[in-house]
């Protein structure tokens, strides 16, 4: 009776040890497949967002090599980096939120109790800015051309200006 309990014993031990290492070895298998297909669907999208990224910042001084080497001189003094440039200009801009009348650059007058002020903005090459603006209740955006003057002083000249409906 003793012999056979143990015979019965070490052949569920057996039973139990290869039904665990079957299950452990799928699921290992199951994890790792899982994690292919995770990491592909995840390359996948970052391509993906890399490329809309892209698409986006298309029309930017940031990607623009030809706007870029328009800042570009001989004379390496008067060169100007686009790297600081925008922030630069950007800054320059936004600026002009403070004047009492708000933003003269938005090429609205103030209509209600509130002024204009710009809010974003994007340089798009060396010449040109796009903003959007607004007194919280109107909104609108303006095309804006822009100069570095000799004196790297920045001035500004409204192209044209969009006023959304309410």
């Amino acid at each position: 009776m003793k012999k056979s309990f143990l015979l019965y014993a070490f052949i569920i031990l057996v039973l139990m040890n290869v039904f665990t290492y079957s299950f452990y070895s799928k699921e290992v298998a199951y994890e790792q497949s899982r994690y292919e297909k995770t990491t592909k669907k995840l390359k996948d999208s970052l391509t993906s967002v890399t490329a809309k990224l892209n698409d986006a910042n298309y029309f930017s001084l940031e990607k623009n090599e030809n706007a870029q080497n328009y800042f570009d001189s001989a004379d390496s003094e008067k060169m100007i980096k686009y790297e600081e440039l925008i922030p630069y200009v950007t800054e320059k801009l936004l600026d002009y939120n403070s004047n009492p009348k708000g933003n003269p650059y938005v090429g609205q007058d103030q209509i209600g109790a509130n002024k204009f002020i710009i809010n974003k903005v994007k340089i798009l090459n060396h010449r040109w800015i796009i903003a959007d603006y607004s007194d919280g209740e109107i909104w609108g955006e303006v095309l804006l051309k822009y100069f570095v003057n000799s004196d790297e002083t920045i001035s500004f000249e409204v192209n044209q200006t969009l006023l959304y409906q309410k």
